[in-house]
């Protein structure tokens, strides 16, 4: 709904009634919850160009990969999710969920067993098996096939969809703007610092250009060594190139060793000690807390960046906190202004009904319900 229109309802209603109008920010807020709501049924385009439709709000939820399942749990919905992939067990919780990977890949019979209403499947295990999507399709399951996530960005984008197709829509929207709150907080810190040439490096491969990883570096103030050498996407990178770059920081997933060959223990990187080890889990999938995986690079490379970058978090939380009781405050007082006007009313309707001064209350109250139905069927 318009919310000039709701404002003038209301403003309406006031003058009528003489109840006092909820504050603006009260108004926004209402407004942004009822864009935050989820609609079904649902039709959406994934990533094969399939037209999928979501029938009602997903109860029962596979997922097919760790990125997907920890999505679900930065939304709080992890009492929806019923199957899980065997390297999402990390979650709290996962080990209770059914266990959909089989010893070539998804357990086609695993995910119908579990009589999902939702299957969110990563687009490289559709690459590996596309068969295996084509059979949970035959037996009439919705299946939702994820695109390659190339930037933090697009994780942001996707976990609001998931909060979408998964009737979480209301968390969805929050954590993925805390994302890109966080990442223009990391740009604005950052601002005139020098990027040192950085390398992410795991079992001989590494991440090139359009990769999300490569973003949770730049993002951090690295420069990726791999996308600079026109490597693209994850791909094997060889001692020579490594030498040639010498990387001043070797980024390291927390199960992968760290390369000690001559060549990168002739790098700077090497010899000062400048190797960051993170946890799989936010560096390695396209998930929330992928963020977390920029934080920590932040903190180590640009140390005075990162308290500017705590502050600024600091701040925002302050203002967010500030607005909600602002906004708390403002409907409390409508509600207590309201139930002191009828109680005014009840009193006077003892004394004879033309003369009740309670009929504009009654009608100005009748006013406010239609904006706030309005607002509902906007």
């Amino acid at each position: 709904m318009n919310r000039q229109l709701v404002v003038a309802l209301l403003a309406f209603a006031t003058v009528f009634a003489g109840v006092p109008a909820p504050a603006a920010a009260a108004v926004d807020q209402t407004a942004q919850q009822q864009t935050a709501q989820c609609t079904f049924p649902m039709t959406v385009t994934d990533a094969t160009g399939t037209e999928v439709t979501i029938t009602d709000d997903p109860e029962r939820v596979v997922t097919t990969n760790p990125s997907a399942a920890q999505t679900m749990w930065e939304l709080g919905a992890r009492d929806e999710v019923v199957g899980v992939s065997q390297y999402a067990m990390y979650l709290d919780g996962a080990s209770e969920k059914g266990n959909v990977s089989g010893s070539g890949g998804l357990n086609v019979e695993a995910v119908i067993g579990l009589e999902p209403d939702l299957v969110l499947v990563p687009n490289s295990s559709y690459n590996a098996a596309p068969d295996r999507v084509g059979q949970l399709r035959s037996a009439d399951i919705s299946v939702v096939v994820f695109e390659s996530g190339k930037s933090l960005a697009a994780v942001a984008n996707k976990t609001e969809r998931v909060g979408r197709m998964t009737g979480n829509c209301e968390a969805g929207v929050e954590r993925a703007a805390e994302m890109r709150e966080s990442m223009e907080h990391m740009r604005e810190a950052l601002d005139g610092a020098e990027r040192p040439v950085g390398l992410n490096s795991f079992f001989g491969y590494t991440s090139g250009s359009e990769t999300f990883i490569s973003d949770i570096m730049t993002t951090a103030g690295l420069r990726n060594g791999a996308a600079e050498e026109n490597l693209t996407g994850f791909a094997q990178i060889n001692e020579e190139l490594v030498v040639e770059m010498n990387p001043e920081y070797i980024v390291v997933p927390d199960h992968a060793p760290v390369p000690s060959s001559p060549a990168y223990n002739s790098t700077t990187a090497i010899q000062e000690g400048n190797v960051i080890v993170i946890e799989a889990h936010k560096l390695q999938q396209p998930a929330p807390r992928a963020i977390e995986a920029s934080e920590e690079i932040l903190e180590a490379v640009h140390p005075d960046a990162y308290e500017r970058y705590q502050q600024l978090e600091n701040e925002s939380a302050t203002d967010s906190t500030a607005d909600e009781t602002e906004t708390t405050t403002a409907a409390d007082t409508t509600a207590t202004d309201a139930a002191e006007s009828t109680a005014t009313t009840e009193s006077a309707d003892s004394t004879t009904e033309s003369d009740a001064p309670g009929f504009g209350v009654v009608a100005g109250l009748a006013a406010i319900g239609a904006v706030v139905l309005l607002a509902r069927r906007r």
